[in-house]
């Protein structure tokens, strides 16, 4: 019998509700079969934590006395370049903002000691943080400097706005070049070195709802220790892609956008992350529920990691060689085999961090604390990833 999001809501308050992780209901599906578990279960709750570099917050900083127009000037926090084009007293914070005197890769491999995610990451741990601005003067708002601290504590608003997070499925990066090569995965050695992969495979949110039945506009959703919410489809979404048997992508595809109050997180789930030789990032940590509405939900939410495969990416060649593919439990294991040779695995994702995720919602939806948020489906076909071209010449 199918059971409806308004029916978990009301075992939430009632504290009836019947709650398991991703990991968990691979066991019980198993001893009690898909139909039993699907009735038995009410929420599976699913979880990731890892580098997310299309990240951000915005802040509203209040105004000053005389007031300033931040809006066609430059701002700085913590000497991270913010941008101000929204108003007056409006900022965005990106995740991969450096300072303007980082030397970057000038001595390579850069190490990126400070930026955008670290500000992020200083902001929700209440630090305080040196604002300094310059404006052009305007006769309503005069002023043409300003030099102070801020805190989290004392500002108008501070929410965290990621474009896109969450992917669903990623790559296994390695290098056959002769040279070692610094990415977004990290280092990567030489002929075949090592292999890194970014994903908490059977915990991820997307991959146990790999077709977004339940996962929509309008989801409510563990966000950097706080409660945040899914507000569209994340930037280069992407599902119109090869999937196995039970739905689970089999290269990149789907993404979410969230947002949620900056003001209630954690650092503990919002940590600005320093990548050798590339730049700078934000590892957020993310928990999504799945109402289980009726089998065929419950069933994806059982995908075991020897079910998910990732393509396996020489990332030093420019056009993305795919080599072949893997699932992640050979990953996860330490060890893969790419053109007859042993590689050591390893992943920018911490699935113990995404694991214990994954029990907090699961202990916030079992105490009352946390309801079920009605969701608008994402849209099923939201074109694919464009490669852009060099023109010739200006087109007409």
């Amino acid at each position: 019998m199918a059971k409806t999001i308004a029916e978990i809501n009301e075992k939430i308050k009632k504290g009836k509700v019947v709650v398991v992780t991703a990991e968990e209901v691979i066991d019980i599906a198993e001893k009690k079969g898909i139909k039993k578990a699907s009735q038995d279960i009410d929420v599976v709750t699913t979880a990731t934590f890892g580098p997310m570099c299309s990240s951000g917050a915005y802040i509203n900083i209040g105004h000053s006395k005389p007031a300033i127009k931040l809006g066609g000037g430059k701002t700085y926090l913590n000497d991270v370049p913010v941008y101000g084009g929204f108003a007056a007293a409006d900022i965005f914070i990106g995740a991969t903002a450096l300072p303007d005197d980082d030397p970057r890769n000038k001595i390579h491999p850069g190490e990126f000691k400070y930026g955008g995610g670290h500000l992020i990451e200083d902001l929700a741990a209440g630090k305080d943080i040196k604002l300094v601005a310059t404006a052009y003067g305007t006769d309503c708002y005069p002023r043409k400097k300003l030099e102070t601290w801020i805190n989290i504590k004392d500002i108008n608003e501070a929410v965290l706005f990621n474009p896109r997070n969450a992917c669903q499925n990623y790559n296994v990066a390695v290098n056959v070049s002769d040279k070692i090569i610094y990415t977004y995965m990290g280092i990567l050695k030489p002929k075949l070195g090592n292999a890194n992969y970014c994903t908490t495979s059977q915990l991820s949110p997307l991959i146990n709802d790999p077709y977004y039945k339940t996962i929509g506009i309008g989801t409510r959703i563990f966000l950097g220790g706080g409660v945040g919410y899914v507000v569209w489809n994340g930037t280069q979404h992407n599902p119109n892609v090869p999937r196995t048997e039970g739905g689970v992508p089999k290269t990149p595809a789907g993404t979410i956008a969230v947002v949620g109050d900056l003001k209630k997180m954690s650092p503990e789930w919002l940590r600005g992350t320093s990548i050798t030789g590339y730049g700078v990032n934000l590892t957020v940590g993310m928990g999504i529920p799945i109402p289980i509405l009726n089998e065929e939900i419950l069933r994806y939410t059982t995908v075991k990691d020897e079910e998910i495969y990732a393509p396996i990416v020489d990332y030093s060649n420019s056009e993305s060689n795919i080599l072949g593919e893997i699932n992640y439990a050979q990953l996860k294991s330490g060890k893969i085999e790419v053109r007859g040779k042993n590689v050591s695995t390893a992943s920018l994702s911490s699935y113990a961090k995404a694991k214990e995720i994954a029990g907090i919602l699961k202990e916030w939806i079992n105490s009352g604390n946390f309801l079920l948020g009605e969701s608008v489906q994402l849209l099923p076909s939201v074109g694919s990833n464009i490669s852009l071209k060099p023109l010739k010449k200006r087109p007409v």
